[in-house]
């Protein structure tokens, strides 16, 4: 797992390298002509995350109405909806879970536009779709997945700015600002905190995630990469959520890992976190900024919001890592889990 986290900024440059901007422009391009109404995303797991970033993307930067589909809709209860004016982008690591198969297969036969966004180009996943896009990850060691996420979303970002520039070729400030993620990557892999405050945690029986807009993505796979890798059960919300009844946990003895970026997105964070200080939460704020009555502050670069959840995830992989090692417990072979899950 430490070595699959060390590898992302060299992911990200993989990524932004001519041969893998001009694949994903193609496939972009081919969607921009198409002209979809509307965008169906549909992954299990730690994918499923990217994907609901991706669905954010969608929404603000494109004006298409997005969502993220339940595969037993189709796989279980056999229904068949009306695809034929979407974009189904079926997200997986692996490419091999059945149900996401199947759904592209559906969404395909009913004449959706089809696109598989894996790290493995010769899956079934891939050999469902028209379209393809190769994360280019590499083979990922551990079972809980990090370097193939960060892929996914730095992937499904290069294909929705693509759409909206219609021809799939980034605009060159967005092109230039981008070319800075590997390094900023590095800064932020170098940071030594993460390590340090596995130590506090290591008696924690829960943990509260929250984060907003495209940090939302980010608080849900923080809880996933605590839970597979921890066994800490930990529940993860959206900043407005969390208000709505889930605030009435959270005490001194309960964690809040709060991730609060720059943008409209961490701006809809304060008043939360504002809450979240009034009940005396023990809150370990990930962003750019530090935050008045935190007990900690994971710090990552400050960069455009739609870039943030790429970053904002980097520590806490590592706090995930390090508080899996002093709980006594292997981060490499999380109890029950494969690399590949095969849902139906």
């Amino acid at each position: 797992m430490a070595a699959d986290i060390a590898e992302q900024p060299e992911g990200f440059a993989r990524l932004l390298e001519p041969g893998s901007l001009a694949a994903i422009a193609q496939v972009a391009a081919v969607i921009a002509e198409r002209r979809p109404r509307h965008v169906v995303f549909t992954a299990r797991g730690t994918s499923d995350h990217a994907a609901l970033y991706a669905a954010y993307l969608a929404e603000i930067r494109l004006g298409l109405p997005a969502g993220l589909a339940s595969p037993s809709t189709i796989t279980v209860f056999g229904a068949r909806p009306d695809l034929s004016e979407a974009l189904v982008v079926g997200v997986s690591q692996s490419g091999g879970s059945p149900d996401l198969t199947e759904v592209l297969r559906v969404a395909r036969s009913a004449g959706a536009l089809t696109l598989a966004v894996t790290n493995a180009p010769d899956s079934p996943l891939t050999q469902a779709a028209e379209l393809s896009i190769d994360v280019v990850a590499g083979h990922e060691r551990a079972v809980a997945a990090t370097k193939t996420y960060t892929a996914e979303l730095l992937a499904l970002l290069l294909l929705v700015e693509g759409i909206r520039a219609g021809n799939g070729v980034l605009p060159a400030d967005e092109r230039a600002a981008l070319e800075t993620l590997p390094e900023l990557a590095r800064r932020t892999l170098a940071d030594p905190v993460p390590g340090q405050l596995a130590p506090r945690y290591r008696f924690a029986d829960r943990m509260v995630t929250t984060g907003r807009g495209y940090a939302y993505p980010t608080a849900r796979e923080a809880a996933l990469k605590l839970m597979e890798t921890s066994y800490l059960p930990a529940l993860a919300f959206s900043g407005a959520d969390l208000l709505h009844g889930p605030l009435a946990m959270t005490d001194p003895d309960v964690p809040v890992l709060a991730v609060v970026g720059p943008g409209l997105g961490g701006g809809a964070m304060r008043d939360v976190v504002t809450k979240l200080g009034e009940r005396g939460a023990d809150l370990v704020v990930v962003g750019p900024s530090e935050i008045d009555g935190a007990a900690a502050h994971l710090t990552v670069p400050e960069v455009d919001e739609r870039y943030a959840p790429m970053l904002d995830i980097l520590p806490v992989q590592r706090l995930a890592l390090a508080l899996a090692l002093a709980r006594g417990e292997d981060p490499d072979a999380p109890r029950g889990l494969n690399k590949v899950t095969a849902t139906l």
